[in-house]
């Protein structure tokens, strides 16, 4: 089901997923199980689920990100770009 950022009700804490060495995985995967969630809900850009194992049940989301408005992304690296070249 797709639904839009406005759309996802609250759903309480989140847990960002940094980088992927060894010992990062073994930390993400051990905050995860030490957890007291109901359920994973993975929305990194690699399949998480096959590098971790949970204790928990979870689930693989994919989204698409859509540019509206006048500042697309190519346009605000550049202007970043141009202020810490300054």
């Amino acid at each position: 089901m797709a639904f839009t950022a406005t759309q996802i009700p609250d759903i309480g804490s989140l847990l960002p997923a940094m980088g992927y060495c060894d010992e990062q995985i073994h930390d993400l995967e051990q905050t995860i199980n030490s957890s007291g969630c109901d359920a994973v809900v993975i929305d990194t850009p690699s399949d998480l689920m096959r590098v971790i194992t949970l204790n928990k049940p979870a689930t693989r989301v994919r989204y698409c990100i859509k540019e509206i408005g006048d500042a697309n992304l190519e346009e605000v690296i550049e202007v970043f770009l141009e202020q810490v070249s300054a």
